[in-house]
């Protein structure tokens, strides 16, 4: 239980750490069109990150996949960017407590398909960690679990700052998702600009 709850800290403060933040940023983006009353579609949406990023995570892990770190590297700040740019486009529902189910539908599968990205980026701290564990399934699972509370511990804050925004300080809900959407979208461009795998390719 000790090494169950080891890993589940390690999952737990590797996507929360600000250090990090490219997917914090990524989080961020996925639910700043919501607001506090909307968690149910916030739950679908992060339920389908996480089936994304579990599989590639495993499969990764189990290195049942090869890729190119470098590649995923840059991949990552564009899933952010596009993330942040289809949130200028996104039309205020008429109720607080809906959605567009169109809308929506597109947004979960653009969360699955970055999610399958961004677990490739997760298993590489991953296995650096496991070294030569003799059985990784415990630890993966445990590592999963705690990217997956640091995650809702991202959402939650989020939501919690939009509800204090919108619906105490009546800051509009369109003007926040565009600053909120803006800030991301300028430090994923940044991200990209810099990365080297990009001034390699130029």
């Amino acid at each position: 239980m000790s090494e169950f709850w080891a890993y589940l800290q390690l999952g737990f403060s590797h996507i929360t750490d600000p250090g990090g933040y490219d997917h914090i940023l990524f989080v961020v983006a996925l639910c700043a069109i919501y607001n506090l009353n909307q968690w149910k579609q916030v739950l679908i949406l992060v339920t389908a990150f996480t089936i994304g990023h579990s599989l590639t995570l495993a499969l990764a892990t189990l290195q049942l996949i090869n890729y190119s770190t470098d590649l995923i590297e840059l991949l990552i700040p564009i899933t952010i960017l596009i993330t942040a740019i289809t949130n200028f486009f996104h039309k205020v529902p008429k109720s607080r407590f809906t959605d567009e189910p169109q809308q929506s539908r597109g947004r979960y599968v653009l969360a699955l398909l970055f999610g399958l990205i961004h677990g490739m980026g997760f298993s590489n701290y991953l296995r650096s960690l496991l070294g030569k564990e003799t059985s990784i399934v415990k630890p993966l699972f445990a590592f999963n679990l705690g990217l997956e509370f640091g995650q809702i511990f991202i959402v939650m804050a989020v939501l919690i700052v939009a509800f204090v925004l919108i619906e105490i300080l009546r800051v509009r809900r369109h003007d926040w998702n565009l600053i909120i959407s803006g800030i991301v979208a300028g430090m994923a461009l940044s991200l990209i600009i810099n990365n080297e795998y990009l001034a390699q390719l130029f």
